[in-house]
């Protein structure tokens, strides 16, 4: 069987209980290090689950995922994923290729940031479609994220923004190569990803010469390390967020929508910018 396991947000004690006894019975544990990353190391986690824990990059899972998958029927995999299992797409798929074999899959839910944004005052029920802001390049700049942040505003919706994380990626010019070279480890910081917006919304105003739904004076939220022991919350400007230092990854921001329920409000004064 195929055990997909969320570990939470924070370290190893965030695991359920159900999870752990099952790790401890698997003969293979795997943890999936490329989504997202844990307040502690991967002996740490070792010394506490007393188990060995294979490393599985994005390479591994999305190309030679078989490799992961149980051998026979009397193996057991262990897919440990921070968070929830179904946080990212890429398990999903793993999950399927299972199914594919006939292999059993068994899943073990936690905490997600998709919940735990809650922290925040923001009434979950109130968040729209979800968005990536991804790192731009000299070549590359998308801006499809800021449309789906005004689709979202222009029904009263909130917008949760997944900053961009790069762990173990290839160089371009090693691509081809048999020995690849990886780039430095990259994680997007909410100032960042303000930055950015703040282009986008300039470009935009040059264009139309209209009033935007989004513009620099907007309230936005900055999370950093939710579910750690040393989290960090601050509500302000997004001309604000540009210089905000929050501190180590990993960092979400949130786009408000333009009006806020009344508890709304009052909660997040608790992390309005001195």
């Amino acid at each position: 069987m195929l055990h997909v396991i969320g570990l939470g947000l924070g370290d190893a004690r965030d695991i359920t209980v159900k999870g752990l006894e099952i790790i401890r019975m698997c003969d293979r544990i795997y943890l999936e290090s490329y989504t997202s990353i844990l307040s502690i190391s991967l002996k740490d986690l070792e010394r506490f689950y007393d188990c060995t824990i294979l490393e599985a990059d994005r390479e591994l899972v999305e190309n030679n995922a078989d490799e992961i998958l149980p051998k026979d029927e009397k193996e057991n995999v262990a897919f440990l994923v921070v968070g929830d299992p179904f946080g990212a797409t890429t398990h999903t798929d793993l999950i399927l290729r299972a199914h594919e074999k006939n292999i059993k899959v068994n899943i073990v839910h936690n905490s997600s940031i998709l919940t735990a944004i809650g922290c925040c005052g923001l009434q979950l029920y109130r968040f729209g479609e979800t968005v990536s802001i991804p790192y731009w390049n000299n070549d590359w700049q998308p801006s499809s994220f800021y449309e789906k942040i005004i689709s979202n505003r222009q029904r009263d919706l909130h917008t949760l923004c997944l900053l961009d994380i790069k762990v173990k990626e290839p160089t371009i010019e090693s691509i081809t190569k048999k020995n690849k070279e990886y780039m430095p480890s990259q994680f997007m910081s909410v100032s960042e990803a303000a930055i950015q917006l703040l282009q986008v919304i300039e470009k935009r105003f040059e264009e139309t010469k209209e009033e935007l739904a989004l513009d620099k004076s907007s309230l936005v939220v900055g999370l950093a390390r939710i579910g750690w022991d040393n989290q960090g919350i601050i509500a302000c400007s997004l001309q604000e967020m540009a210089s905000i230092d929050l501190g180590p990854p990993l960092h979400c921001l949130i786009i408000p929508a333009i009006k806020l329920h009344p508890l709304e409000s009052e909660f997040i004064t608790l992390y309005i910018r001195k």
